[in-house]
C-alpha cells in the first residue's frame, strides 16, 4: 500500500520525533509549508513538502557544521 500523500501534524511530528505543538509552530510560522483543509481548517502536510524540508535541514546542517569545524585536538 502506498503511503498517504498528506500527513496529519501528528505523523510529521513522529516522522520529525518532535511534539505536535512544535510541528504546529513550524507549520504556522511558515517554516514547514502546509494546507488547512475541510470545514473544521484541519492541517496537512504533503510528504513530499516534509522530506524537502527535511532535505534543507540537512543542507543547513551541513553548512553549519562547515562553518563552526571542531576545535583541533593535536593542539591540546
Amino acid at each position: 500500500m502506498p503511503e498517504p500523500r498528506f500527513l496529519l501534524l501528528s505523523d510529521v511530528a513522529t516522522e520529525l520525533n518532535v511534539s505536535d505543538s512544535q510541528v504546529y509552530h513550524m507549520v504556522r510560522s511558515g517554516e514547514l509549508p502546509a494546507i488547512k483543509i475541510g470545514g473544521r481548517g484541519q492541517w496537512r502536510v504533503e510528504r513530499s513538502q516534509l522530506e524537502k524540508y527535511i532535505q534543507e535541514r540537512y543542507a543547513e546542517t551541513a553548512a553549519w557544521v562547515r562553518d563552526n569545524p571542531l576545535a583541533d585536538r593535536e593542539a591540546e
